[in-house]
């Protein structure tokens, strides 16, 4: 069925995710949750807020296939494993789970979330990479209350080579984040990974964008501007510090929270393409693939490319906004995805399931499907409204079930 012609479906209350077992019909799944069934707080809960990103889905619905289809043991496979969600609700129900991404990126931030954390040091490493890097601030930000109880030698503004830095920062902003990034290189921390997270979620904040405008800048804001989230004229930010101290407190909290919860089940992410990856036996796979046309996984975070000169891969990914929606483009992405998919298959058993969630307005996935030559189980549509932020909307989701022959 295309994206935009819906049948209407009859009143089902809302799927209550912990209540789903094997037995659970899916027809009697509904998984249109509303903004007051299912608010911003439950979706972004523990680690699955450590860091912003775009085209990720719920950890609900992901509850939801894992508790109707896997058991406690079993592993399932993400080839499309972004920002980790699969593999951190995996980790939770104590199932093993196998992650890929082509973005180097998304990796470090899917190890970060799932990691098992000695807490008594991360807190002393986190807290402390702080201290070292407020150490290294100019003069002439002493009388500012981050630097008050410091009394460094007098450093020079630090700067770098790189055109983007330089031109999506302010001097000061740019130099803040410089000296966290020279305190990890300087240190022996253990878990350096984390400080590169909270390094990139500062940078993303203290970039040169209206307040509003975090998603998709197109330039830098150098001026006061009109501010649509403050209803106010605003100022480019100018800093970096109070968001590198606000992000980690959050972060160490976050991991906290997840550590009481997490379970010893078996995580492996792994910086690769997915259509060449020897994936290891698994029971069955549940993923989101990108949306043809729709984001590009590497420009998104180009600010931690570029701070942290990270392996940038962005020519492998499948359906970026930069290839378009063409007809061209979207026969390349349906023989990605098929190629994926076909890898993966070899990876579960016969009638092994893969559970593929996707934006398929296009009408793309039945061809997959058939030249993949799996039976489809169901085929189930969720409505999505959008609450918050600029891309407040609906739009709708195919939930593919297919099984191996």
């Amino acid at each position: 069925m295309r994206e935009g012609k819906h049948e209407t479906k009859p009143f089902i209350s809302s799927t209550n995710p912990a209540a789903i077992t094997s037995e659970t019909p899916l027809e009697t799944l509904n998984l249109d949750w509303t903004e007051r069934e299912l608010p911003e707080s439950a979706r972004t809960r523990h680690v699955h807020r450590l860091h912003p990103y775009l085209g990720k889905f719920i950890p609900q619905l992901v509850e939801v296939f894992l508790r109707k289809f896997f058991t406690a043991g079993q592993t399932v496979i993400d080839p499309f494993s972004g920002s980790g969600t699969t593999l951190v609700q995996a980790n939770e129900m104590g199932i093993n789970a196998v992650g890929c991404d082509v973005s180097q990126f998304n990796v470090i931030l899917g190890r970060v979330k799932t990691a098992k954390y000695d807490l008594d040091r991360l807190h002393h490493e986190l807290f402390d990479i702080l201290k070292q890097s407020e150490g290294q601030q100019i003069d002439s930000f002493h009388d500012l209350p981050l630097f008050q109880h410091l009394h460094p030698a007098k450093p020079q503004l630090l700067t770098t080579d790189d055109d983007y830095l330089k031109r999506w920062f302010a001097p000061r902003a740019l130099h803040e984040l410089l000296s966290y990034r020279a305190a990890i290189e300087r240190g022996s921390y253990q878990y350096r990974e984390v400080m590169y997270v909270i390094l990139s979620r500062a940078a993303r904040s203290a970039r040169l964008t209206p307040h509003f405008d975090l998603d998709f800048p197109k330039k830098p804001q150098t001026e006061p501007y009109w501010c649509y989230k403050h209803r106010r004229i605003c100022q480019p930010t100018d800093e970096a510090g109070k968001f590198l101290r606000r992000y980690t407190q959050d972060t160490y909290q976050r991991i906290e929270v997840f550590d009481r919860t997490r379970t010893n089940s078996k995580i492996e992410i792994h910086h690769a393409d997915s259509r060449s990856f020897d994936f290891p036996q698994a029971d069955g796979v549940i993923t989101s693939p990108p949306y043809v046309g729709l984001i590009d996984y590497h420009e998104q975070h180009a600010y931690a490319y570029h701070l942290l000169g990270l392996q940038d891969k962005r020519d492998a990914e499948i359906g970026a906004a930069m290839a378009g929606s063409s007809k061209k483009a979207r026969e390349a992405y349906q023989l990605g995805i098929i190629d994926v998919f076909a890898n993966t298959l070899r990876a579960l058993p016969s009638r092994g399931r893969l559970i593929v969630i996707a934006g398929d307005r296009h009408n793309l996935y039945p061809m997959i499907a058939e030249r993949l030559g799996v039976e489809t189980e169901a085929v189930l549509q969720r409505h999505v409204n959008r609450r918050t932020g600029r891309r407040a909307g609906e739009f709708y989701e195919s939930i593919f079930i297919w099984r191996k022959a």
